[in-house]
C-alpha cells in the first residue's frame, strides 16, 4: 500500500477555518481524513500540508511513526505551530487508514479501552462565538449555563476574565468574584465549572489576584492563567494557590510540556492533538503527564474530525480527566462530518466503527468555503490607552 495524494478541504465555520486533511493511497479506494484546524492561520497550513506531500508520496501510510519522523526531520526547519498542526492532520488521517485497514476503531490500536465512556464539557452556547467572548454580564453568563446544563452537559467552560496587562485592577477583581459567584449560584454545585483565562494576566500578582476571586466558587481548574511558554512562573502561581492549574494548547510537543511536567507546575495539561503531532505524539504528551501524576483534558475547540480523534484518545487513554467541545460554534457542524460521537448524560459513548468511523460531506463543506476568520483580538485586545494585550 501507497500514498498516493495529501490534500486539505477548509471549510469556513465563522470564528475559524477547518481545516481537513484527506490522505489517499493506491489501495482499493482507500484513504483517510484528518484535522489541522489552526486558527488565523489557515493559508498557512494548507500551504504547510502541500509542502509536505512530496515526502509522503510512495510510502505506506501504516508506517505512522516513520512518516511523522520524516515530515521532521526532512523539512530541516525545525516545526512551530503551522508545521506541527500539518504533520497533525497528516497523522491523524493515516490512523483512520491503518483502522479501516485492519478493520478496527482507532482507539483500539491506540492501546485499547480503558473507561466506558469519556466525561466531556461545552462552552457557554455551545461555542457560538458571542456566547463565549462576548458574555460578560453575570445574569447573561448564568442564562448561558442554564441552557448548557438543559442540554444535558454537566461541566462547561466559561472565558470572562478582562482584558490585563501586568496588574489586576481592584474593580475587574471584584466583578470576576461576582460573576463566579452568580454562575456558582445559577448551576448548583452538582456541575463542574471551568474557568478560562486565555492567558491575559501578564504577570504572577495579576493571575494570583484573579484566581484568588474565583475561589469560593470552586472551579474544577483555571485555565492558561498565564501567557504560555513560562514554567517556572506557572510553577510560583502553584505554589500560592489550591485551584487546580491547566495549561497547554498553545504548546506544540513533547518538549515544550517538560518542564511544565518536571516541576509539577499544572494539574491538568491540555495538548491538541491537531497542533501537537497527532495522536501518537498526545499519547506520548499523557504518559509523561502519568509519570508526574497530572491529568489531561486536551484543547479541542475546532471541527467535527478533531471531536472525533479526541474521542479516540480519550477512550484508550489512563489519565483522560474530561474532553472540550464546541458543537454549537455553527448551526450545520454536524452536517459537514457523519462520525461516531453520541452524547449520553454528559458523556460520549465507545466507537464501534473502523479508522475513526467517519465520513465527510464533500459537497456540504463546498458549501461553506474559505474566508478570512473574524479577527477577534484585533478588535478587543487593546486597553484604553492602546496597549496591546494577550486575547
Amino acid at each position: 500500500m501507497r500514498i498516493t495524494r495529501v490534500s486539505t478541504v477548509v471549510v469556513n465555520a465563522e470564528m475559524r477555518n477547518w481545516i481537513f486533511v484527506r490522505v489517499d493511497t493506491d489501495s482499493d479506494g482507500l484513504f483517510g481524513w484528518g484535522e489541522a484546524t489552526c486558527e488565523w492561520k489557515t493559508r498557512a497550513v494548507a500551504g504547510a500540508v502541500e509542502d509536505l506531500q512530496p515526502l509522503l508520496i510512495g510510502r505506506d501510510p501504516r508506517d505512522i511513526e516513520r512518516l511523522v519522523h520524516v515530515m521532521k526531520k526532512h523539512s530541516f526547519w525545525r516545526m512551530g505551530i503551522i508545521g506541527m498542526s500539518a504533520i497533525s492532520g497528516i497523522e491523524i488521517a493515516l490512523w483512520d487508514i491503518l483502522g479501516k485497514f485492519l478493520n478496527q476503531p482507532v482507539w483500539r490500536l491506540l492501546g485499547g479501552k480503558v473507561r466506558d465512556r469519556v466525561k466531556v464539557y461545552t462552552h457557554l452556547g455551545l461555542g457560538a462565538m458571542r456566547a463565549v467572548y462576548e458574555s460578560n454580564d453575570t445574569d447573561l453568563i448564568a442564562e448561558h449555563a442554564l441552557e448548557v446544563v438543559g442540554r444535558g452537559y454537566k461541566a462547561l467552560k466559561a472565558v470572562f476574565i478582562p482584558y490585563t496587562h501586568y496588574y489586576a485592577p481592584l474593580p475587574d477583581v471584584n466583578r470576576v468574584a461576582q460573576i463566579m459567584q452568580g454562575l456558582r449560584k445559577a448551576v448548583r454545585d452538582d456541575i463542574e465549572i471551568m474557568v478560562d483565562f486565555h492567558g491575559r494576566p501578564a504577570s504572577i500578582g495579576a493571575a494570583l489576584a484573579y484566581i484568588g476571586a474565583l475561589e469560593a466558587g470552586r472551579p474544577m481548574f483555571v485555565e492558561e492563567v498565564l501567557p504560555p511558554g513560562d514554567a517556572l512562573a506557572m510553577a510560583r502561581v502553584a505554589a500560592q494557590t489550591k485551584v487546580p492549574l491547566a495549561c497547554g494548547e498553545r504548546l506544540a510537543g513533547r518538549s515544550e510540556f517538560d518542564e511544565l511536567f518536571r516541576l509539577r507546575a499544572i494539574d491538568i495539561a491540555q495538548p491538541d492533538i491537531c497542533h501537537c503531532g497527532g495522536l501518537l505524539e498526545v499519547k506520548k504528551i499523557a504518559a509523561m503527564a502519568e509519570t508526574a501524576s497530572i491529568g489531561v483534558a486536551p484543547h479541542n475547540p475546532l471541527g467535527p474530525i478533531a471531536g472525533v480523534a479526541a474521542l479516540h484518545f480519550a477512550v484508550s487513554t489512563p489519565n483522560h480527566v474530561i474532553q472540550e467541545e464546541m458543537v454549537g460554534v455553527v448551526p450545520w457542524y454536524g452536517e459537514v462530518v457523519e462520525g461516531p460521537i453520541r452524547m449520553v448524560d454528559g458523556h460520549w459513548q465507545v466507537p464501534d466503527a473502523p479508522g475513526l468511523g467517519i465520513a465527510v460531506n464533500e459537497k456540504m463543506c463546498a458549501a461553506h468555503p474559505y474566508a478570512p476568520e473574524i479577527q477577534l483580538a484585533a478588535r478587543d485586545g487593546i486597553l484604553g490607552d492602546g496597549t496591546a494585550v494577550d486575547w
